[in-house]
């Protein structure tokens, strides 16, 4: 890697124009360089073998090194864990695996001296069946929290047909003898759906948000909102639900109402980030999610990238026209969330990059400065700063993923076959992006000192955080330069992008620009030298960045070797 520490700081003494290229305004979470955390697989402290708060709080001085400006917890709520938190039974509390409020309340504390911004996952599409409300509102039919969820009255007949993403049989309405009614539920049958046509509900989650926003978190991540509003009439739908259920589930008429609602009572009462799960069918619906105008949310979380990876490899091409064509949209209103993993995915480089052991540092070091140089605010999961990979288990019995394990069921009983099916989980499954952290090379990693609650990647030996700490051409001290980077260049923050050669079958080429500052950034998505040539390249002056130690470069042409990343500034 290439010194870059003076560049850096003739960067920040540039003088940059107030004036955006895309002309929107200056926001703090358009700047944020968000880690995502996993809280049960990050840093264990009393050994039960579960990632926790004080855990979390005894790593400050690592996440203050990499550079990011902010962190995103995964529900760290009372649930009884039949989706990981992300079935809650009180919204008001910790999980006892993780602490307690007051844990909370100082690892808020020592985040904020530490510069880093805390924001929170807020799960209220649906809620656990354990939750009180739920137990009220099974409890009969004339309770007043009955109209808390969906209920279908069985003398009615069954209703119609509504999917379910994790349960086994596909079915969203399960049958409860007590009050001889179906509920809905689109996740697990422990995740019954919240009737937000509710006014009361409504008023319920709002409380919830001031509670935690009157604490001091910094953002709210709306878990699986855009299929809050449902039309409670429950007409048939058609024959492809099953296979095309965001077409029937999200952005249904009634949730610009509850989002300009909720605006109204929080988000426009305090400074936090806003960002929903999904950004609806289309650039229409994200544009009336988080344009300015609107006052609903800051930054549209589209999950069209995402979904390009296939275990057979991906169409560069298609990649790049799915980011330009976001990137275009929303030059000039609105803006974007830029990831390429999270908790419900698996691994970055195993479905990126090249996770074999010749190109894994430098398909990490790619991707993350790909992600790192991109205009929408950039969130980065845990993990991938490491280049962990995936784990790629061999049976059902080390899933511990509710998705996983539903999915396995349902093969089986529709006599499918389930040796593939293990095959496709060892590419896609979301447990492969769960293994906990990579700390050290000691036993379990020092992730734990007990039994970690998901088997830890054996090749924690030689992927951990002490190895690439003392390294300096390490992922992970490329990661930090690539937030220095980003962080002293306005211009990978505000300015316009371009894609170069959006045809290139290997190469992906950018510029970002700015009235008095432009940059150049050249990444090999393959395993083979590529040779380029375009007029741009004329203007490269100084390498701010290289994750390699080669630069074979002339005037007007350049050689990418296997999975380099370059960005250049631009005379």
């Amino acid at each position: 890697m290439l010194a870059i520490a003076a560049m850096f700081a003739a960067c920040k003494e540039e003088k940059i124009d107030d004036q955006m290229t895309s002309g929107q305004n200056k926001k703090w979470w358009k700047e944020a360089i968000v880690y995502q955390i996993y809280p049960r697989s990050f840093k264990d402290s009393n050994g039960d073998g579960i990632g926790d708060l004080r855990g979390i709080i005894d790593q400050i001085d690592y996440l203050k090194g990499l550079g990011i400006t902010a962190i995103w917890l995964n529900p760290i709520y009372s649930s009884p864990n039949a989706d990981n938190g992300y079935d809650v039974s009180d919204y008001r509390n910790i999980h006892q695996d993780f602490g307690d409020l007051q844990t909370f309340d100082s690892l808020l504390v020592k985040l904020h001296e530490a510069g880093i911004k805390l924001i929170m996952d807020i799960v209220v599409n649906h809620s656990s069946d354990e939750h009180e409300w739920f137990k009220q509102s099974r409890s009969s039919r004339d309770n007043p929290y009955r109209d808390y969820y969906h209920w279908w009255p069985a003398e009615k007949g069954k209703p119609a047909h509504r999917y379910s993403l994790f349960d086994a049989s596909g079915e969203a309405w399960k049958y409860d003898t007590l009050t001889n009614a179906y509920y809905l539920h689109y996740f697990a049958d422990k995740q019954p759906d919240l009737n937000w046509e509710n006014p009361k509900l409504r008023q319920e989650v709002y409380d919830i948000m001031k509670f935690w926003a009157e604490k001091g978190v910094d953002g709210f991540r709306l878990d699986a909102f855009q299929f809050a509003a449902k039309d409670t009439t429950f007409p048939e739908l058609p024959g492809d639900l099953d296979t095309n259920f965001i077409k029937y589930y999200a952005m249904q008429e009634g949730i610009h109402t509850y989002l300009k609602e909720m605006y109204d009572q929080v988000l426009s009462k305090y400074d936090v980030l806003s960002v929903a799960e999904g950004a609806g069918r289309n650039f229409e619906d994200a544009h009336l999610l988080v344009d300015e105008e609107r006052n609903e949310l800051n930054m549209a979380y589209a999950f069209d990238a995402v979904d390009i990876a296939k275990p057979h490899g991906y169409d560069l091409v298609h990649l790049k026209s799915v980011f330009s064509k976001w990137d275009k949209e929303f030059e000039s209103k609105g803006w974007i969330s830029i990831f390429l993993s999270n908790h419900d995915q698996a691994r970055l480089v195993s479905r990126y990059g090249n996770d074999s052991e010749e190109y894994r540092a430098l398909s990490t070091k790619m991707l993350n400065t790909f992600l790192l140089s991109m205009r929408g605010t950039p969130y980065t999961y845990y993990g991938d700063e490491l280049g962990m990979t995936n784990i790629r288990f061999n049976t059902i019995e080390e899933y511990n993923d509710i998705s996983a394990i539903n999915g396995y069921k349902k093969v089986m009983n529709n006599g499918g076959d389930l040796q593939k099916y293990l095959e496709v989980l060892k590419f896609g499954s979301r447990d492969n992006g769960r293994t906990p952290m990579q700390w050290t090379s000691n036993q379990n990693a020092d992730f734990t000192t007990g039994t970690p609650w998901l088997k830890i990647n054996p090749n924690h030996s030689y992927i951990n955080v002490a190895e690439q700490d003392k390294d300096s051409t390490s992922i992970l001290n490329h990661f930090r330069a690539m937030t220095q980077l980003r962080k002293s260049t306005e211009a990978l923050v505000y300015g316009k992008y371009e894609c170069l050669l959006p045809e290139h079958p290997k190469a992906f080429v950018y510029t970002r620009s700015m009235p008095e500052q432009s940059t150049l950034v050249m990444l090999n998505f393959s395993k083979e030298q590529v040779n380029l040539s375009f007029p741009a390249l004329k203007r490269a002056d100084k390498v701010l960045i290289n994750n390699t130690n080669g630069l074979s470069y002339k005037r007007d042409s350049i050689t990418l070797t296997p999975y380099q990343a370059i960005i250049f500034s631009l005379k």
